[in-house]
C-alpha cells in the first residue's frame, strides 16, 4: 500500500470537463490528451509497485519546491539505504536517440526526459540538505508502454524499457531494506511539503457562458444523459449512476470551474440543464451541503 496515493490533480479534472464542455483549439486537445495518457502510464507503474512486497515506503505524484523551483516526481520510493525516483512516459510508437536528444518519428525533437529526471534529482537532492538527511538518491527513467521503441537507445543503467520491466520489479522487491521512524519520518514531511496545485497554468480562458450546460458521464464523460426516474442514464455508453450522486458531482465540478460563483438552486439547475425539476436540486444541496440565508438569497457551502 502507497504511504502516498495517487489522485486525479485539479487541473486534470478542468481539463476533462472542458473537453467535454467546449471546442478547444487543437493544440489545447493536444496537450490535454498528452496529460490523460501521461496519467494512465502513472496508474499502470503504480499498479505494479503496488506489488512490491518489500519493506519500503512509496509516495506518489509529489510536486515539491526547492530555492524557490518547482519541481515533479512521478514516483518516490524510500528504501533502507536509498530513495529511489521514478520518472514515467507513456510514449508510444517509434523514437530517435540522437546526439543526446530525443525525436519522435526521427524528425520532431522533444523534451529529453533523461534531462527531467536529472534534474529532479539534483533539486530533490538539495530538499534532503534542507531536512538534513543524508541518503544517495538514484533515478530511473520508465518507459511504461509496449508499444514504445527508441531508436539508437544509449547504454544507461537509468533507462527501464517496456521488456525489462518485470526483471526490473523483481529486482526491486529483492532490494534488501528495512524502514524506521526516520524514514516515516522523512515520508510525512514530504507529503506535507506537497503542493497540491501547480504553479503553471495551461489551462485555456474560460467565462461562465461558454462551457455547455448538462450533467457529464462519470464513465465517459459525455453530455448526452438523462434523467430517468432517480437516476441519470449515459445515452452513450448506457452506464446509470444515482441521480443524488450525478448531481454533487456536477456540483463539485461548477465548483472546480468557477470558485467565485456562489452555489445556488438556481445556478446547479442552470448547470445540470437535464435534472426537470429545481425542488430536486433543492433536496439534494439540502441534504448534501449547508445551506447559508434565506429564501431567494439562500446559497450553499460544504
Amino acid at each position: 500500500m502507497a504511504f502516498k496515493d495517487r489522485i486525479v490533480s485539479d487541473e486534470l479534472k478542468k481539463w476533462r470537463s472542458l473537453h467535454a464542455r467546449m471546442v478547444l483549439t487543437e493544440e489545447e486537445r493536444k496537450y490535454y490528451l498528452n496529460k490523460e495518457k501521461g496519467f494512465e502510464g502513472e496508474l499502470r507503474f503504480d499498479e505494479l509497485t503496488e506489488k512490491l512486497t518489500g519493506d519500503q515506503i512509496i509516495l506518489n505524484d509529489l510536486l515539491l519546491e526547492v530555492n524557490g523551483v518547482t519541481f515533479q516526481i512521478d514516483t518516490t520510493i524510500i528504501f533502507q539505504d536509498t530513495i529511489d525516483l521514478f520518472e514515467v512516459k507513456n510514449y508510444e510508437g517509434d523514437y530517435l536517440f540522437k546526439q543526446n536528444r530525443f525525436y519522435i518519428n526521427s524528425e520532431l525533437e522533444i523534451l529529453n526526459p533523461l534531462d527531467q529526471l536529472k534534474r529532479c534529482q539534483t533539486l530533490f537532492r538539495q530538499l534532503l540538505q534542507n531536512l538534513s538527511f543524508k541518503i544517495p538518491v538514484e533515478g530511473r527513467l520508465i518507459f511504461i508502454n509496449p508499444e514504445f521503441t527508441l531508436y539508437n537507445a544509449p547504454e544507461n543503467k537509468s533507462i527501464i524499457f517496456p521488456t525489462q520491466i518485470n526483471r526490473f520489479m523483481k529486482k526491486l522487491n529483492s532490494k534488501p531494506s528495512k524502514v524506521n521512524g526516520t524514514h516515516k519520518k522523512l515520508a510525512e514531511q514530504l507529503v506535507s511539503l506537497h503542493q497540491t496545485n501547480s504553479k503553471i497554468n495551461m489551462l485555456p480562458n474560460y467565462e461562465y457562458h461558454q462551457p455547455q450546460m448538462g450533467i457529464s458521464c462519470a464513465s465517459c464523460h459525455s453530455l448526452m444523459t438523462s434523467v430517468k426516474g432517480t437516476k441519470l442514464i449515459c445515452n452513450v455508453c448506457e452506464v446509470e449512476e444515482k441521480l443524488e450522486s450525478a448531481v454533487m458531482r456536477s456540483v463539485w465540478e461548477f465548483k472546480l470551474l468557477f470558485p467565485d460563483k456562489e452555489i445556488t438552486t438556481n445556478s446547479i439547475f442552470d448547470w445540470c440543464k437535464v435534472v426537470p425539476s429545481k425542488p430536486i436540486i433543492r433536496r439534494i444541496l439540502q441534504k448534501n451541503m449547508k445551506s447559508i440565508g434565506i429564501g431567494q438569497w439562500s446559497y450553499y457551502e460544504f
